[in-house]
């Protein structure tokens, strides 16, 4: 959540109420070229008990089913949120097994060098192994760096989809969400700053 309130809003707020799967839009300029880029905020994926499978609700499955791309985030700090990462992309293989999906892997908290779990040599063989772009980003420090990550995805995007002549690259079978909800993300920083307010004055 934190990377994708950095990216749509440039800001960084530490402490962020239960992620919902909120769905939000962006206008993005690449090359000269207005995109319309909807981002889903998915919820937490984690592994099931001493195995290799994905617990995975069903919302994030409708969300694969639609998405043109995807943004695999861990935190270099975690390396259970690094893990888990290989079953994710077998899971999406499995709903889209011929389809050319861009993938961008974004290790987190980059700033935090001394809890370091996972190197950058284990993320950018992560990254080959999967077929995707990586970078190593600070959502805390830099929006520069997410922003950087965000625009190289949406290009590949860019690239895949015109070269589809304007036909559907693939069939879809959900229904793509319809509501961006600028609105929510909006009131959830609210209410994060607020209570960042609160406990300032409560020290």
């Amino acid at each position: 959540t934190a990377l994708v309130v950095r990216f749509l809003t440039k800001r960084f707020i530490g402490d962020y109420e239960a992620n919902t799967g909120a769905l939000y839009s962006r206008k993005f300029t690449i090359d000269g070229e207005q995109i319309s880029l909807q981002v889903q905020d998915t919820p937490f994926v984690s592994l099931e008990d001493d195995t290799d499978s994905i617990c995975c609700q069903e919302q994030i499955n409708r969300s694969i089913y639609w998405a043109d791309g995807f943004v695999f985030v861990y935190s270099i700090t975690d390396y259970e949120s690094y893990r888990v990462l290989r079953p994710l992309h077998q899971h999406i293989r499995r709903i889209h097994p011929n389809a050319n999906i861009p993938l961008l892997l974004v290790a987190n908290k980059g700033d935090l060098l001394r809890a370091r779990q996972v190197s950058s040599t284990e993320g950018l063989q992560l990254a080959g192994e999967l077929g995707g772009a990586y970078h190593e980003v600070s959502a805390r420090e830099s929006c520069e760096g997410v922003h950087e990550a965000f625009q190289q995805l949406c290009q590949e995007l860019s690239r895949i989809i015109g070269s589809c002549n304007g036909e559907k690259r693939r069939g879809l079978h959900l229904v793509r969400p319809k509501s961006p909800n600028m609105q929510d993300l909006k009131r959830r920083l609210k209410q994060a700053l607020t209570s960042k307010g609160k406990s300032a004055t409560a020290l």
